[in-house]
């Protein structure tokens, strides 16, 4: 019952019950934001096979000159880029260091909210306010005890340097988001789980961890989107090439005395791939999470 009130349908918010007249408004609306937002990945992509000329002065804004013969895929193939050299180093290391933050911020979210919503005792509420207390603390607060921590553990230029403070940023969100969705699910389920025998941890990964694939969703998209395009912590705590992350290479193509901005567009395409794959293949569960969020019991 608890799935069935989880499961997101489009045609329950279509417009076709809507007036003549406020459907066209709305496709309007929908329309222009929809380009507003897809522009910007118009743009990232034109300004990859551009050169600086057309960048800075004759075509800041519109498709590159010429046939696309023409265009300056070369910016993708420049040696200082180094597509087949350098960037696969970097994706391995972001790829690496984002599976694992996500997934030990799921791991320790999912536990975390269990014991918050689903047991009764004295210091729950006090813990729970402490975790989301997490969601205050800004980044640039906590570089110079991570670098002091990192130093003295000996962990400084490794990838579980980045691993641990990136799951640990992720960890207060999570938590929200999981407390949220795990408030609707009824207790009446956990109470007739222990009648048939199962046990606390039975109770968690057969009847609340299945019912939870929304949040793990929710969850999932917003700790990559973080730990993808981190830069702060992993410019302070990695110093070498071989564990350098994607944000860290791109930054690093910015020359002192040049700026080769198709280079940079280049890269910055080649590093948001993975994110707008991930948000399409994902999307379903995104707004399949955002219904079941918003209705209570």
């Amino acid at each position: 019952m608890a799935k069935d009130n989880m499961k997101f349908n489009s045609r329950d918010y279509s417009l076709k019950k809507s007036s003549p007249v406020g459907r066209v408004i709305c496709t309007i609306l929908l329309i222009f934001w929809s380009l507003v937002n897809l522009y910007p990945l118009f743009w990232m992509v034109t300004l990859s096979l551009k050169d600086n000329l057309q960048i800075n002065v004759t075509n800041k804004f519109g498709l590159p000159k010429g046939w696309p013969s023409q265009w300056h895929w070369e910016n993708y193939t420049h040696s200082e880029l180094g597509l087949l050299t350098r960037v696969p180093v970097f994706f391995k290391n972001s790829i690496i260091i984002t599976v694992l933050a996500i997934g030990i911020a799921l791991v320790a979210a999912m536990m975390a909210s269990y014991t918050l919503t689903r047991f009764q005792w004295k210091a729950s509420g006090a813990f729970n306010k402490m975790f989301l207390l997490g969601i205050t603390v800004p980044v640039q607060v906590s570089l110079v005890p991570l670098l002091v921590t990192t130093s003295q553990l000996g962990l400084t230029g490794t990838r579980i340097s980045l691993i641990i403070p990136y799951a640990a940023f992720s960890l207060s969100m999570a938590i929200l988001i999981s407390n949220g969705f795990m408030d609707n699910i009824p207790k009446e389920l956990d109470e007739a789980a222990y009648i048939d025998g199962c046990s606390r941890y039975g109770v968690f990964f057969r009847i609340i961890l299945p019912l939870m694939k929304p949040a793990v969703s929710t969850i999932g998209i917003y700790s990559f989107l973080q730990c993808w395009n981190e830069l702060i912590i992993a410019t302070t705590l990695v110093t070498k090439e071989e564990m350098k992350t994607l944000p860290i290479g791109i930054r690093n193509l910015v020359g002192t005395n040049k700026i080769d901005y198709g280079m940079i567009g280049a890269a910055i395409t080649v590093a948001t791939i993975p994110m707008v794959i991930v948000y399409v293949l994902m999307s379903k569960r995104i707004q399949e999470s955002f219904i079941a969020g918003a209705v209570k019991g």
